[in-house]
């Protein structure tokens, strides 16, 4: 399979503004693909309008290598927002009704209360649960028809610490069985702990598309050396570390990467008559990566 999902010029305008903006992306299986972005930059519409909840202005879309919109739709299982919940039932309840409306298998359910981490709720009614609990649900009942694709619209916004780290494993449990997963998410952090790639969004506009592999790359340690000459320095420590992976900035010496010999690169540079006044070692983070496209776009 070529791709799960692909949008071209995907546009979706309110009141003459471009909320989703001629966004073109392509989510390949078996990914997770956060969908990354600042509130209100058009993340949800995006995800209402693929979905077919509200319609495209312009722009198509389409779902498994083309497959006929209606077909495609049966293997999509969707969190969009909060969940709609029965209350006053229980969480076994609550997927035995969904399951009928589906039409579902029905024996499932056992299977999908573990998967969710609630197998132990009983009759407690969802009136009880907790935020995270609910959340686990909501996603229960996406699973309910054994999509192969799964859309979550801001799954761990507001949960706890814990309910926080019992959706990464959840969410990592769904990736090695089998499924794509599209997440959308302004919790970069987080995102980053189960993400395989991303799509930057801002004001409407896709501004980047990015692998994990590749943000890696991006995000790498810094040695910051604080010199008297740092353009000479610079060229002692391109010569005695052998490496070209040297810039000045701001008046300091960057050098990417670790370095181990920082004794013998320093003695060097005194040798030089360069005075050191300062070592410190900087990590670019992914948050610091998407904030800045953010801004870019």
């Amino acid at each position: 399979m070529e791709y799960v999902l692909r949008t071209e010029g995907l546009t979706k305008t309110y009141s003459k503004v471009n909320v989703v903006d001629k966004v073109s992306l392509t989510v390949k299986q078996g990914e997770i693909y956060g969908f990354v972005g600042k509130n209100g930059a058009g993340k949800t519409t995006f995800m209402r309008t693929v979905l077919g909840l509200t319609k495209a202005s312009g722009g198509s879309f389409s779902f498994f290598d083309g497959q006929e919109p209606r077909k495609a739709m049966k293997r999509i299982g969707s969190l969009i927002e909060a969940p709609a919940l029965y209350r006053n039932l229980s969480a076994k309840d609550n997927l035995e009704l969904y399951s009928i409306m589906l039409g579902a298998d029905k024996g499932r359910i056992p299977e999908l209360l573990k998967l969710a981490g609630l197998s132990d709720t009983g009759k407690k009614t969802v009136a009880r649960f907790s935020l995270g609990m609910k959340q686990r649900l909501g996603i229960a009942m996406a699973l309910v028809g054994d999509p192969d694709l799964l859309m979550l619209d801001e799954p761990i916004n507001g949960l706890d610490p814990m309910g926080i780290v019992e959706m990464r494993e959840l969410l990592l449990h769904l990736k090695e069985s089998g499924k794509t997963i599209f997440i959308s998410s302004h919790i970069l952090g987080e995102l980053e702990k189960t993400a395989t790639c991303y799509g930057i969004i801002s004001s409407g506009r896709l501004v980047e598309e990015i692998t994990s592999d590749e943000l890696r790359k991006l995000c790498v340690e810094k040695t910051v050396i604080k010199t008297s000459d740092p353009e000479k320095a610079g060229e002692i420590a391109r010569k005695l570390l052998k490496t070209d992976k040297v810039a000045i900035e701001n008046g300091s010496l960057y050098v990417v990467g670790e370095i181990s010999n920082i004794g013998e690169l320093t003695n060097e540079m005194f040798k030089a008559g360069i005075i050191v006044s300062g070592i410190s070692s900087e990590t670019d983070s992914a948050e610091e990566y998407f904030l800045k496209k953010m801004e870019e776009g």
